[in-house]
Protein backbone atom coordinates (compact mmCIF):
# COMPACT_ATOMS: atom_id res chain seq x y z
CA UNK A 1 0.00 0.00 0.00
CA UNK A 2 2.08 2.92 -1.01
CA UNK A 3 0.94 5.57 1.31
CA UNK A 4 3.07 8.23 0.93
CA UNK A 5 3.03 10.63 2.59
CA UNK A 6 0.45 11.98 5.81
CA UNK A 7 0.10 15.57 7.23
CA UNK A 8 -1.64 16.47 10.41
CA UNK A 9 -2.12 20.15 9.47
CA UNK A 10 -3.77 20.84 13.43
CA UNK A 11 -6.22 19.01 15.53
CA UNK A 12 -8.88 19.15 13.21
CA UNK A 13 -7.66 19.21 9.46
CA UNK A 14 -5.24 16.00 8.01
CA UNK A 15 -3.73 15.79 4.72
CA UNK A 16 -2.80 12.05 2.67
CA UNK A 17 -1.01 11.50 -0.17
CA UNK A 18 -0.71 8.42 -2.07
CA UNK A 19 1.54 7.14 -4.76
CA UNK A 20 -0.09 5.41 -7.43
CA UNK A 21 2.18 1.86 -8.32
CA UNK A 22 -0.28 -0.58 -8.40
CA UNK A 23 -2.65 -2.19 -10.82
CA UNK A 24 -6.03 -0.92 -11.76
CA UNK A 25 -7.10 -4.41 -10.68
CA UNK A 26 -5.18 -4.14 -7.13
CA UNK A 27 -7.33 -0.88 -6.42
CA UNK A 28 -10.35 -1.73 -7.69
CA UNK A 29 -10.38 -4.74 -5.27
CA UNK A 30 -13.43 -4.36 -2.61
CA UNK A 31 -14.36 -0.81 -4.29
CA UNK A 32 -17.83 -0.34 -3.90
CA UNK A 33 -18.57 2.83 -6.42
CA UNK A 34 -21.57 5.11 -6.51
CA UNK A 35 -23.82 5.03 -9.64
CA UNK A 36 -22.34 8.71 -9.93
CA UNK A 37 -19.34 7.97 -9.72
CA UNK A 38 -19.10 4.32 -11.88
CA UNK A 39 -20.16 6.18 -14.40
CA UNK A 40 -17.63 8.82 -14.51
CA UNK A 41 -14.94 5.95 -14.30
CA UNK A 42 -16.41 4.11 -17.53
CA UNK A 43 -16.03 7.13 -19.25
CA UNK A 44 -12.38 7.28 -18.18
CA UNK A 45 -10.26 6.74 -21.37
CA UNK A 46 -6.91 6.93 -19.43
CA UNK A 47 -6.06 3.66 -17.27
CA UNK A 48 -3.81 6.35 -14.71
CA UNK A 49 -6.79 7.97 -14.34
CA UNK A 50 -8.85 5.60 -13.65
CA UNK A 51 -6.09 3.89 -11.03
CA UNK A 52 -5.89 7.63 -9.35
CA UNK A 53 -9.87 8.20 -9.41
CA UNK A 54 -9.72 4.61 -7.33
CA UNK A 55 -6.59 5.02 -5.48
CA UNK A 56 -8.78 8.29 -4.05
CA UNK A 57 -11.05 5.90 -2.25
CA UNK A 58 -8.17 4.44 -0.66
CA UNK A 59 -7.64 7.51 0.91
CA UNK A 60 -10.75 7.96 1.42
CA UNK A 61 -10.80 4.35 3.26
CA UNK A 62 -7.88 6.03 5.60
CA UNK A 63 -10.72 8.15 7.53
CA UNK A 64 -13.28 5.66 7.51
CA UNK A 65 -15.21 6.85 5.03
CA UNK A 66 -17.10 5.13 1.85
CA UNK A 67 -17.46 6.54 -2.11
CA UNK A 68 -21.07 6.41 -0.22
CA UNK A 69 -20.17 9.03 2.16
CA UNK A 70 -18.94 11.40 -0.72
CA UNK A 71 -20.95 13.73 -3.44
CA UNK A 72 -20.70 16.62 -5.58
CA UNK A 73 -22.89 19.90 -5.43
CA UNK A 74 -23.73 21.11 -8.71
CA UNK A 75 -20.24 22.95 -9.84
CA UNK A 76 -18.59 19.66 -8.94
CA UNK A 77 -17.37 20.20 -5.73
CA UNK A 78 -17.09 17.24 -3.56
CA UNK A 79 -18.58 17.01 0.47
CA UNK A 80 -18.73 14.72 2.61
CA UNK A 81 -22.35 13.80 4.10
CA UNK A 82 -21.44 13.84 7.62
CA UNK A 83 -20.01 17.63 7.67
CA UNK A 84 -16.21 17.52 7.16
CA UNK A 85 -14.85 19.55 4.54
CA UNK A 86 -12.80 17.54 2.10
CA UNK A 87 -10.97 18.43 -1.22
CA UNK A 88 -9.58 15.97 -3.68
CA UNK A 89 -6.60 16.51 -5.79
CA UNK A 90 -4.51 14.42 -8.31
CA UNK A 91 -1.42 14.37 -10.99
CA UNK A 92 0.05 11.69 -12.81
CA UNK A 93 0.53 9.26 -9.83
CA UNK A 94 0.32 11.32 -7.37
CA UNK A 95 -3.38 11.49 -5.46
CA UNK A 96 -4.39 13.44 -2.00
CA UNK A 97 -7.21 14.06 0.19
CA UNK A 98 -7.16 17.19 2.56
CA UNK A 99 -9.93 16.69 5.33
CA UNK A 100 -11.27 18.82 8.06
CA UNK A 101 -13.58 18.96 10.69
CA UNK A 102 -14.04 22.39 10.93
CA UNK A 103 -12.12 24.16 8.24
CA UNK A 104 -12.78 24.80 4.33
CA UNK A 105 -10.02 23.67 2.79
CA UNK A 106 -8.84 23.18 -0.81
CA UNK A 107 -5.70 21.27 -1.70
CA UNK A 108 -3.98 21.00 -5.13
CA UNK A 109 -0.98 18.77 -6.60
CA UNK A 110 1.25 19.29 -10.03
CA UNK A 111 3.84 18.30 -11.74
CA UNK A 112 6.64 21.12 -12.02
CA UNK A 113 6.85 21.32 -15.73
CA UNK A 114 7.96 24.64 -18.16
CA UNK A 115 4.60 24.49 -20.03
CA UNK A 116 3.44 26.85 -17.31
CA UNK A 117 5.83 29.63 -18.72
CA UNK A 118 3.58 29.99 -21.50
CA UNK A 119 0.34 30.37 -19.57
CA UNK A 120 1.68 32.33 -16.23
CA UNK A 121 -0.10 35.53 -17.92
CA UNK A 122 -3.42 34.20 -17.88
CA UNK A 123 -3.07 33.42 -13.70
CA UNK A 124 -0.50 36.18 -12.24
CA UNK A 125 1.03 39.17 -13.54
CA UNK A 126 4.13 37.48 -14.91
CA UNK A 127 6.57 40.39 -14.14
CA UNK A 128 6.48 39.78 -10.73
CA UNK A 129 8.74 36.79 -11.29
CA UNK A 130 11.72 38.18 -13.51
CA UNK A 131 13.65 39.02 -10.45
CA UNK A 132 14.37 35.13 -10.20
CA UNK A 133 17.86 33.65 -10.16
CA UNK A 134 16.91 31.17 -13.21
CA UNK A 135 14.27 29.34 -14.97
CA UNK A 136 14.13 26.49 -12.67
CA UNK A 137 13.16 29.32 -9.37
CA UNK A 138 10.59 31.00 -12.00
CA UNK A 139 8.68 27.38 -12.79
CA UNK A 140 8.67 26.80 -8.78
CA UNK A 141 7.05 29.51 -7.75
CA UNK A 142 4.86 29.89 -10.20
CA UNK A 143 3.82 26.41 -9.71
CA UNK A 144 2.94 26.88 -6.51
CA UNK A 145 1.24 30.43 -7.34
CA UNK A 146 -1.30 28.04 -9.79
CA UNK A 147 -1.80 25.14 -6.82
CA UNK A 148 -2.47 28.29 -4.24
CA UNK A 149 -5.07 29.50 -6.64
CA UNK A 150 -6.43 26.46 -7.52
CA UNK A 151 -6.92 25.94 -3.70
CA UNK A 152 -8.63 28.78 -2.98
CA UNK A 153 -10.85 28.20 -6.40
CA UNK A 154 -12.14 24.78 -4.69
CA UNK A 155 -12.72 26.45 -1.61
CA UNK A 156 -15.15 28.88 -3.12
CA UNK A 157 -16.71 26.31 -5.17
CA UNK A 158 -18.54 28.85 -7.95
CA UNK A 159 -18.33 29.35 -11.09
CA UNK A 160 -17.24 32.87 -12.92
CA UNK A 161 -13.99 33.31 -10.84
CA UNK A 162 -10.84 34.55 -12.64
CA UNK A 163 -7.51 33.34 -11.58
CA UNK A 164 -6.29 36.81 -12.16
CA UNK A 165 -7.95 39.36 -11.36
CA UNK A 166 -9.92 37.90 -8.17
CA UNK A 167 -7.59 35.61 -6.65
CA UNK A 168 -4.29 37.51 -5.04
CA UNK A 169 -1.51 35.47 -3.58
CA UNK A 170 0.82 37.41 -1.47
CA UNK A 171 4.70 37.06 -2.28
CA UNK A 172 6.45 34.23 -0.80
CA UNK A 173 10.29 32.58 -0.16
CA UNK A 174 10.87 29.36 -1.11
CA UNK A 175 12.33 28.70 2.69
CA UNK A 176 8.81 29.74 4.43
CA UNK A 177 6.97 27.06 2.73
CA UNK A 178 3.72 29.00 3.34
CA UNK A 179 1.86 32.59 2.32
CA UNK A 180 -1.54 34.52 2.25
CA UNK A 181 -4.18 34.61 -0.16
CA UNK A 182 -7.43 36.30 -0.65
CA UNK A 183 -10.26 36.22 -3.35
CA UNK A 184 -11.94 39.44 -4.37
CA UNK A 185 -15.49 38.92 -5.98
CA UNK A 186 -18.15 41.02 -6.43
CA UNK A 187 -17.37 43.11 -3.37
CA UNK A 188 -16.72 40.23 -0.70
CA UNK A 189 -13.30 39.33 0.34
CA UNK A 190 -12.10 36.11 1.78
CA UNK A 191 -8.45 35.43 3.47
CA UNK A 192 -6.73 32.17 3.32
CA UNK A 193 -3.62 30.40 4.73
CA UNK A 194 -1.95 28.54 1.92
CA UNK A 195 1.30 25.81 2.49
CA UNK A 196 3.37 24.17 0.33
CA UNK A 197 5.10 21.34 -0.29
CA UNK A 198 7.67 19.74 -2.90
CA UNK A 199 8.64 16.67 -3.71
CA UNK A 200 9.67 14.16 -6.52
CA UNK A 201 9.26 17.31 -9.11
CA UNK A 202 5.80 17.77 -7.63
CA UNK A 203 4.50 20.50 -5.93
CA UNK A 204 1.50 20.33 -3.34
CA UNK A 205 -0.26 23.43 -2.40
CA UNK A 206 -3.36 23.42 0.16
CA UNK A 207 -5.31 26.36 1.56
CA UNK A 208 -7.26 27.09 4.90
CA UNK A 209 -10.01 29.96 5.08
CA UNK A 210 -9.22 31.77 7.72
Amino acid sequence: MPLYKTITVNLNTSIAIWKVEETEDFLGAGIQLTDHCQSRFNGMKSELHRRAFLSIRHLLALYGYEDTDLYYNEFGKPHLKDGNYISITHSHHFTAIIISKKEEVGIDIEKNREKILRIAHKFTPFEEYRTLANTEAIIRKLTIVWGAKESLYKIYGQQGISFLHHINVADFSFAQNQTTAEILYHGDVSHYDVHFLEFEGFTLVYAIKK
